[in-house]
This record gives structure tokens, C-alpha cells and sequence, in this order.
């Protein structure tokens, strides 16, 4: 009866925690949206970034209120999503309606999947992402500084800079659909694919209450130490090769999955293998055998 008492009160306040999560969201886009329109004189993608910025905001104090940075874990699925809505809301007329709608089918697929994925591992209020904790012990009092800088403003960034080519895509190629397209849908599913997989064994691994140091090798995970951020690098590049079926003028759209692989390869993966190496001692072994990133058969021992 009482282990019953307490998944009842777990359930609840877990409920309770997506309730807030909910209502931070919802306060969040509102407050994009009212900033967007405040601003509907301006140039398009100035005002999408302003309201960005300011649901970035909303959703920072939310993370202050509640001393939990993993507030804004789910902005880098949800937000993009809003974007390509909005996007197409501004598009001309002319725009190919196919392409449009293979686009936001992909970002809705890749943004629902992936917050679903944040959304099954979270434990409530109490629980925080480690990175977000480690960076507190580091900062101390300079923690709320560096959490909105680093952790909330920036990854909005990156994000926004990640949906440039869906400008293009979405608003203002008249073109019909073409292979460039079909390419780009290919390689775009083909990434949310990996990532699904690669999230799913993860997960499977976890619940599998493993000894202490064991170490993921088998699946996706035997040809790559991070297939999961491969796939996520991945659909950025899909995104970008969207914008390139409208011409050679959208090539410097390149730098948004440049930037965000940059991001992955020199600080997601960097700081996740280091704090394997210190947690499981055959991690720096694993590390001399298989790929970091890119999923290719591993060396022999």
C-alpha cells in the first residue's frame, strides 16, 4: 500500500511538472507570436529572431523560478516547428506547395519524436540535465548568468541559425519539386530514422539496469560512440539541402548545420566522452576502437 501511495504522489507531481512545462511553452510562443506582430514592419527574419529571443526569455525565467535549467531542454524540438509554421504563414504564393509540405512533415516528425524522446526520460522539477549541473558547481554565483548566456540563449542561436535554409524552402522557392528535393527528404528522413533507432537502444540499454561501466556496444552503438548526434547532425544538413533546390544563392545558408555540427563535434562530443572516461574504465579503450561520430566498423582490439 504504500509503495502504491508513492508511485501515486510520483505520478502527480510528475504530472505537475509537465503541467508547468506546458504552460511555460504556451507562455513562451505567445509571447514570440505578440512580439511578432509588434514588429510586422520589419524584415522577416529580424522580427522571427527577436520573437525568438524573447520566447527564449519567458522561458529562462521560467528556469530561474524553479532553479532548473531543464526548462529549455525542449526548446531545440519544439521551437523549430513553430518556425516553419511561421515561415510558410509569410510565404508568397507561388511557393511550391509539395516542397512545403514535405519540409514541415520532416521538422514536425523530427521536433515530436525528439521531445517525446526528452519527455520519457525526464523525472519532474527535480531533476536536471548534468551538464547544467556541473556548470553550477563551476560558476557558482555567476551560475544564472552563465545558464542564460550559455544553456538558454545560446543553443536558441544555434537553433535559429539551423532553420535558415527553411526561409528559403518554405517562403520563397517557386520552383516545383525536384531531385535536389528528393535528396534532401531522403537524407533528411534517413537522419531521423538514425536518431529514432539510436535514442530507442539507448533507452532499452538504460532500463536494462546494466552492471556499473558498461558500456553500449551493440546496435547503432557498435559502429558509432554517438550515432544519436550523427542522426541530429545529420538533419540539419537535410534542412540545408532543402534551401539549395532553389539555386546557388542559398549556399551560404551552409553556415547553419556547420554551425551546429561545429557545436556537436567540438563540445557535445568532447564533454559526453569525457565524463564516460570517468565514470566507466574500459570508456577510453571503446574510445581507440569506435568512431567518434560518423558510424563505421570498429578497429580490432
Amino acid at each position: 500500500m504504500n509503495d502504491l501511495s508513492a508511485k501515486q504522489k510520483a505520478a502527480t507531481s510528475l504530472g505537475m511538472a509537465f503541467t508547468w512545462v506546458f504552460l511555460a511553452y504556451a507562455l513562451a510562443i505567445g509571447a514570440g507570436l505578440l512580439t511578432e506582430w509588434a514588429l510586422r514592419e520589419q524584415d522577416i527574419l529580424w522580427r522571427f529572431f527577436v520573437a525568438d529571443s524573447v520566447a527564449t526569455v519567458v522561458i529562462f525565467i521560467f528556469s530561474f523560478l524553479f532553479k532548473n535549467s531543464s526548462f529549455y531542454d525542449p526548446y531545440w524540438s519544439v521551437i523549430p516547428i513553430v518556425l516553419a509554421l511561421g515561415f510558410i504563414y509569410f510565404a508568397v504564393p507561388e511557393v511550391d506547395a509539395l516542397r512545403q509540405g514535405v519540409v514541415l512533415a520532416l521538422v514536425a516528425a523530427w521536433g515530436l519524436r525528439l521531445t517525446y524522446n526528452w519527455a520519457r526520460s525526464w523525472q519532474g522539477l527535480h531533476h536536471e540535465d548534468w551538464r547544467y549541473v556541473d556548470f553550477q558547481q563551476k560558476t557558482g554565483s555567476w551560475y544564472w548568468l552563465v545558464s542564460f548566456s550559455g544553456i538558454h540563449y545560446f543553443p536558441t542561436v544555434m537553433v535559429f541559425l539551423g532553420c535558415l535554409p527553411l526561409l528559403s524552402s518554405l517562403t520563397q522557392n517557386t520552383l516545383p519539386f525536384g531531385w535536389i528535393d528528393a535528396l534532401a527528404a531522403l537524407v533528411t528522413a534517413l537522419a531521423i530514422a538514425i536518431e529514432g533507432i539510436a535514442d530507442n537502444q539507448l533507452r532499452r540499454f538504460r532500463l536494462s539496469k546494466p552492471p556499473q561501466g558498461a558500456i553500449l556496444n551493440t546496435g547503432l552503438w557498435a559502429y558509432s560512440r554517438h550515432p544519436n548526434y550523427f542522426g541530429e547532425m545529420l538533419f540539419w544538413w537535410g534542412i540545408f539541402f532543402f534551401a539549395l533546390a532553389e539555386g546557388t544563392h542559398t549556399w551560404w545558408t551552409v553556415w547553419a548545420a556547420l554551425s551546429i555540427t561545429l557545436l556537436f563535434i567540438f563540445y557535445s562530443v568532447p564533454a559526453l566522452d569525457a565524463r564516460s572516461k570517468a565514470r566507466r574504465p574500459e570508456f577510453a579503450a571503446h574510445c581507440r576502437r569506435v568512431s567518434a561520430v560518423i558510424p563505421w566498423f570498429p578497429k580490432k582490439s
